[in-house]
């Protein structure tokens, strides 16, 4: 336990220092240790987050250990206040470099090989693509940060300003990779599937296909433009199509992400509407009606409650019209599938709609 105690008020100070000019001296190597151990500790989160005894006494460390009678320590300044933020270690991590300007180039170009990997060997044309995705991620991740500070936009609107940088890069990259052959974008899409950490990317694949935030007025827009005249519109049409084929993933995005977040996708996207109502028509039937506890429960652990699926619905259902309709249309379908019932508890559809408000 002390071991691992001065491991977290070690980091701590790594945190605190890439967030400074200190980080000039680092070189590629250090970025690819820092990273590494910031994984580590995001596997001590996920090992011990469940452990109460442990967690307490990690957590009374890391808020006890830099208190200071003038004012708050590393641990504070970092981000590490409690024992949950060990979750997200190697994303502040990230979030504090791909913002701070003083990182050198080789450990900027490091950095986002570790965050957003291409296929194949380095050659000479791709170190340029290179110096632009650094170029690119500095200027948008200075924008995301202001704006995650609430300068101009609705709270409730925010995203993460790591998040949203990959998804710029990963549209980037997919243009890129779809100038040199049809099947480069298909090829770099699995392979960043492959490797993982899927709910992350699962993450990255939600903001790359909604439209970025509104850029904050004033000249700073001009300068934050792409070098290049292509629109993200075309990585975007790539990454769909692999999504339409890839139906283990789509169901992965379908469970994972936000009710609201995969409203606001399959909106923006028609093409995905069929295959997410399916998904989630799919998923209800694979519920059954437990007369004990008087809920729709799961023949297995890891299908997701009724909650969990009346909850998409019902974003699907506050969207706009088209989306709202076809809705409608697949839990009435459904419905009258199953029988027409109209007495609650014998099918799961009619629930559905009674919950949802809508006139059978």
């Amino acid at each position: 336990m002390e071991s691992l105690s001065q491991q977290l008020e070690r980091f701590s100070e790594v945190l605190a220092v890439s967030r400074t000019a200190h980080v000039r001296s680092w070189d590629p190597a250090t970025v690819r240790r820092a990273l590494q151990w910031a994984r580590y500790l995001r596997h001590v989160y996920r090992r011990f987050g469940r452990h109460a005894g442990i967690r307490s006494a990690l957590e009374r460390r890391l808020q006890d250990r830099w208190r200071r009678e003038d004012g708050p320590g590393p641990a504070a300044f970092s981000g590490l206040t409690n024992f949950r933020a060990l979750g997200r270690c190697d994303l502040l991590l990230s979030q504090y470099l791909l913002g701070n300007r003083a990182l050198g180039d080789a450990a900027f170009r490091c950095l986002l090989q570790q965050l957003c990997p291409g296929p194949g060997v380095r050659d000479a044309e791709e170190e340029t693509l290179q110096d632009r995705l650094a170029l690119l991620a500095r200027r948008r991740a200075a924008v995301h940060l202001l704006r995650a500070s609430g300068l101009g936009e609705n709270p409730a609107a925010r995203r993460d300003p790591l998040v949203e940088t990959q998804a710029e890069l990963l549209l980037r990259r997919l243009q890129e990779v779809g100038e040199a052959g049809a099947e480069g974008p298909r090829a770099l899409l699995s392979g960043l599937w492959a490797r993982g950490p899927q709910n992350s990317f699962l993450e990255v694949i939600a903001a790359a296909l909604l439209p970025p935030p509104s850029l904050p007025p004033g000249p700073p827009q001009k300068e934050l433009e792409l070098d290049s005249p292509q629109a993200p519109g075309e990585g975007r049409h790539e990454l769909v199509q692999w999504l339409l084929g890839q139906p283990d993933t789509m169901a992965a995005l379908c469970h994972s992400l936000p009710a609201g977040l995969l409203a606001s996708v399959v909106g923006r996207h028609p093409e995905l509407v069929p295959v997410y109502l399916g998904l989630l028509t799919d998923w209800g039937r694979r519920l059954h009606y437990d007369l004990q506890k008087g809920l729709w429960v799961g023949a297995e652990a890891r299908e997701g409650p009724w909650e969990e699926l009346y909850s998409r619905f019902q974003s699907l259902c506050q969207a706009p019209s088209p989306l709202k309709d076809e809705a409608l249309r697949a839990l009435e379908t459904c419905k009258a599938q199953d029988g027409g019932f109209e007495a609650p508890g014998l099918s799961i559809w009619t629930d559905l709609l009674l919950a949802l408000g809508s006139r059978a």
